[in-house]
């Protein structure tokens, strides 16, 4: 085998979306990843693997066979937010990032590497990606994943101020709220779409939570909710451009409500909307964020100058040709 592109975390919700697109450009595609007694391997079915790693063998794996590859796609980790074990979440998400890092830089391979919004706690110091390091340190990741992304984030700016070797190509992806196929694995951390389509389909009601907040109505809390398939259309771009690195957002640029979210969803089910209101549970209260944007201008003034869908449209493609299907994966 030979320009092998590795992807960690492959059979995972936006990983599997990666081998597919590449798997469908004819690439020799590894995969490093746990597949467990899930049905993850369902996220895989469609695409053609090259060779399977077991991330605890990763090292191994690269110095036997380390020759092989173009390109690193890091998108491996624990992305629950609610995970409390901290260790834990050095394990399978700071430390492995540095091991591919370093690896990338010794051998000269283009690293691309999800970080994540939630690095933004808040936003209450706003949502520009930056790699300074000043900028860094202003912004208070709520919970202990966006900590985890933060550390590495700012690990690379120390590296780029001191003036250490980066791979050839390095990008950080923050990664604002993804839907789309093949998140069906991740139970009560998959998109609101994933989780009320079953119901609006069968002709139920969806509860969304009340806001908590003067300035916003019921259900009009905002997020950048960004289709899986764009997410993907950047990463493509990213490897065909490799002098283009930073810290990159990844979402639509433009900031939605869950009630227009859930009004998508009652549309392409063909169903007239339902929506009533809960409180928000005490316990993520005073954590709850109220707006999310991506700054988009950092990316476009790369060259990207691909389109993002609708939350409308990416959610019609999503119920049409996925969730409404029997077989839902991509």
């Amino acid at each position: 085998m030979k320009d092998c592109i590795l992807i960690t975390g492959g059979a995972g919700f936006i990983g599997s979306n990666i081998v597919a697109a590449l798997s469908d450009q004819g690439r020799n595609v590894i995969v490093c990843d746990w597949l467990e007694q899930e049905e993850k391997w369902k996220n895989l079915a469609s695409s053609v693997i090259s060779d399977f790693v077991d991330p605890d063998k990763l090292a191994d794996w690269l110095r036997q066979n380390g020759d092989c590859l173009k390109a690193i796609i890091h998108m491996g980790a624990i992305s629950a937010t609610t995970e409390t074990d901290g260790d834990r979440i050095l394990n399978h998400n700071f430390r492995p990032s540095r091991l591919l890092w370093d690896y990338a830089t010794e051998n000269r391979l283009p690293f691309l590497y999800a970080s994540s919004a939630a690095t933004y706690g808040d936003g209450a110091a706003g949502f520009r990606d930056v790699e300074d390091e000043d900028a860094l340190e202003t912004l208070k990741p709520l919970n202990l994943y966006g900590w985890s992304k933060h550390a590495f984030d700012k690990f690379i700016a120390r590296e780029i101020t001191r003036g250490a070797m980066t791979p050839p190509q390095w990008a950080g992806l923050k990664f604002f709220n993804v839907y789309g196929p093949n998140e069906y694995h991740k139970g009560k951390m998959k998109s609101v779409i994933a989780q009320i389509y079953p119901g609006v389909a069968a002709g139920e009601e969806v509860t969304l939570f009340k806001s908590h907040h003067p300035d916003y109505e019921d259900g009009g809390q905002l997020r950048d909710f960004v289709y899986v398939k764009d997410c993907v259309s950047v990463i493509l771009w990213l490897l065909e451009n490799p002098k283009v690195s930073g810290l990159f957002n990844l979402g639509t640029g433009k900031a939605r409500s869950f009630k227009d979210l859930a009004t998508a969803v009652f549309t392409a089910a063909g169903q007239a909307p339902k929506i009533t209101y809960r409180d928000t549970p005490i316990e993520i209260r005073d954590k709850y964020q109220y707006f999310t944007e991506a700054n988009m201008q950092k990316l476009r003034s790369k060259g990207f100058g691909g389109n993002f869908h609708s939350l409308e449209d990416g959610i019609a493609d999503y119920v049409t040709n996925y969730l409404a299907k029997d077989d839902p994966y991509r």
